[in-house]
Formats: C-alpha cells, structure tokens, sequence
C-alpha cells in the first residue's frame, strides 16, 4: 500500500517539503501554529519562498487534504474492485485507514479538523468532496454485500453508511484527544467487530 506523499507524483521537491514541515509543524503546535513564517523557519528559508509555491496557508492546507484524497480513493477503489466478502472490503478500509493515520497522526488534525473549515469555503469544498466520494464508494460496497447475501438487506445503505463512516470518524477522535494514548490499529479490530456484528448476516 503506498504512503500517502508517494502518491501526489506532480508535486516539486519543495512543496513536498513544504507539505512535510507542514504536517509536523501541526504535530507539534497544532493547527493554530500553522503559519507562512514557522514554515520557513522549520525549513531554513524565507517566507517570500514559500510563497512561489503556494498563495497561503489555506492552499498549503488544500494540498494536504488532496494529498489525502489520493490515499483514500485509492484504499477505497482498491477494495471496492476486489473479489472478496463485502465485510471484508469494509474491513481493509478501517485498517487501512488506521495504518495510515498512526503513521502520520498530523492528517487527523487536518481532516477532522472543524476549526480550520470554519467560513473557509475552499476547504468545506474539499472535504465535503472527499467525504461523497468516499462514501458512495462505501454505499457500493454495501449493495454489493446485499446483493451477495453478505450483509442485512433490512438496512437502508445510506444510513449505514453514514453509520459506518461515522463510527470511523469518531474512532480515530478519540485516538487524537487521547494524546494517541492507545494502539488504532489493534483496539480499532474491536471497532470492526461491533460494525461486523451490526451488518453481517448471522
């Protein structure tokens, strides 16, 4: 499964720096210490070079989440187009996404980030975007799964998988204002196992 920065190919070498500095400096300082200035710090250079690669913080910040957006489409497509179990392509995905989240725990400040959305139209476009796209694929998955006999059909799929999604949502929450106190990827297997026992035909 490729790292999320190895999928934005089009990117220079600078503003793949930039994206990383970014993502640590909201690591370290949080979304509030995102600014033009500690950038150029971080990397050793000054804030007028920053800006040749990108206008302002909010397209730094849009970069990241299509960054994202690469990640998970791909985890999503390439589970939707396996000949598994459906509740098994649902159960990838959560791994997948937990995987990468430990990896680079600053994404979750970016994506689940209610401050920085907040009357920044650019970027509630963005991760409203995301979040259709990744769940119409996940709506797919679920008729998939009806269709096989594999999951309840008594289950409106909109419903579910907003549910689904949610659950996912808050999940990773947790982790985060837990200081990641607790393994994503193990503890996120008992997660999957209350999804599994929700959906799954007995």
């Amino acid at each position: 499964m490729p790292s999320v920065y190895k999928l934005i190919l089009m990117q220079t070498e600078r503003q793949k720096e930039i994206i990383q500095v970014s993502l640590d400096t909201i690591s370290e300082k949080g979304i509030q210490g995102l600014t033009i200035k500690n950038i150029a710090l971080k990397i050793g250079t000054s804030e007028p070079a920053i800006y040749r690669h990108y206008k302002n913080k909010i397209h730094i910040l849009l970069s990241i989440l299509e960054t994202f957006k690469s990640f998970s489409q791909f985890a999503f497509n390439e589970e939707l187009n396996k000949e598994i179990d459906a509740v098994e392509k649902i159960t990838n995905i959560f791994n997948k996404h937990f995987r990468e989240f430990t990896k680079n725990p600053s994404l979750v400040s970016v994506i689940f980030s209610e401050e920085i959305f907040t009357n920044e139209e650019l970027l509630i476009e963005k991760i409203s975007g995301i979040m259709k796209e990744n769940e119409e694929i996940m709506q797919k998955i679920l008729e998939q799964g009806q269709t096989n006999n594999e999951i309840r059909s008594d289950l409106d799929v909109n419903i579910l998988s907003t549910v689904i999604m949610g659950s996912l949502r808050l999940f990773v929450k947790k982790w985060q204002f837990s200081n990641r106190s607790f393994d994503l990827v193990k503890n996120g297997e008992s997660l999957v196992g209350v999804v599994k026992q929700i959906i799954k035909i007995n």
